[in-house]
């Protein structure tokens, strides 16, 4: 099991960009495939990402790729994601999720783990 805190959300204008950062705690980081998701009021849940910190492996979710990269950091074992030119869509409450699997991603169940998670808003 790991316990996981996100940080980083906020409010940017159309166009900008934010970076979200997940601190991990436990002992079995390298088992996880550990990444984020979100979901907006009234939409369904969205995989964005995960990484395997022991390969470096990273998968996206659907229409992901391309503005969002997500990054680790296996020293302060943090999970970082990158996300470049925000829309209003983009709006949604971001939470960091690990499962020992990447499914959740695709939208196959839900993670095994997830913390509190960070508003992103988007104005436009």
């Amino acid at each position: 099991e790991v316990q996981l805190q996100a940080s980083g959300g906020g409010t940017v204008q159309a166009g900008g960009s934010l970076t979200l950062s997940c601190a991990v705690f436990g002992s079995r980081f390298d088992d996880y495939c550990i990444g984020w998701f979100r979901q907006a009021p009234g939409k369904d849940r969205e995989g964005i990402s995960c990484i395997r910190s022991g390969d470096g492996r990273a998968y996206y979710g659907k229409s992901m790729k391309g503005r969002f990269t997500i990054s680790t950091d296996i020293a302060k074992k943090m999970v970082s994601l990158q996300m470049n030119s925000l829309r209003p869509e983009d709006t949604a409450v971001y939470t960091c999720a690990a499962d020992s699997l990447e499914s959740w991603v695709f939208g196959i169940g839900m993670p095994e783990n997830w913390g509190r998670g960070t508003q992103v808003t988007v104005s436009s």
